[in-house]
């Protein structure tokens, strides 16, 4: 009971080496930013980020190869063998359009709108979501991420409005030559963004994989 009553310093000068002194030293501090082991997994919400933008693409990239490889190639066998105007991509003329109207019956320009309705629609609006996603997951500098949004978002609207801009020719009893050249402009100008947006996602990827072979 006596030493209970003794200060550390005054223990240590009674019983030397033995004394019985508590562990009064702060708890250490952990540095939060400190880089993980090379042993130890990834952070988990990057993991997810990017597992989520991989589901992303390979939907849009799968609706890409439905609407156009699949359903549009499919339909050519409703006209004799001629393509579709989304399928044309350097556009088309009101010779082509006139030539598709006489060839295509009533089931077959209902079937047209059909597929612009459904995957038609659902294939731009994936894409646009895979492509935001990664875009914004994979970009640091904000006005080049920014710039590849609107690329991304001026795709989308183009192709959207060109379905319906492609409807209206086989629904009119004679499409005028302003309304083919409009819609084979959203055709070619679709295509064209299409194109954009894949190169942007290349220039996006490239250099962090080329940074990892390093």
């Amino acid at each position: 009971m006596e030493d209970m009553s003794k200060t550390p310093a005054q223990r240590i000068k009674k019983h030397g080496s033995r004394a019985d002194v508590p562990d009064t030293a702060p708890p250490p501090v952990i540095n939060p930013t400190a880089r993980r082991a090379p042993g130890q997994p990834a952070q988990q919400p990057q993991s997810n980020a990017k597992m989520l933008v991989i589901a992303a693409v390979v939907a849009a990239l799968f609706m890409f190869w439905y609407f156009h490889l699949m359903v549009l190639s499919q339909m050519t066998q409703l006209t004799g063998g001629l393509a579709m105007p989304d399928s044309r991509v350097f556009g088309f003329d009101a010779a082509a359009i006139d030539q598709l109207r006489g060839a295509m019956d009533d089931a077959a320009r209902g079937q047209l709108n059909w597929v612009h309705k459904t995957a038609g629609m659902l294939f731009p609006l994936l894409f646009g979501l895979a492509w935001a996603l990664l875009i914004g997951v994979n970009t640091v500098r904000s006005w080049f991420r920014t710039a590849l949004w609107s690329l991304t978002g001026l795709f989308v609207v183009v192709r959207i409005v060109g379905n319906f801009a492609i409807d209206s020719l086989f629904s009119a009893a004679a499409p005028a030559a302003g309304a083919v050249a409009w819609a084979s402009f959203l055709v070619v100008a679709g295509w064209a963004l299409f194109v954009l947006c894949l190169i942007g996602a290349v220039v996006v990827l490239l250099p962090g994989r080329m940074k990892a072979q390093a």
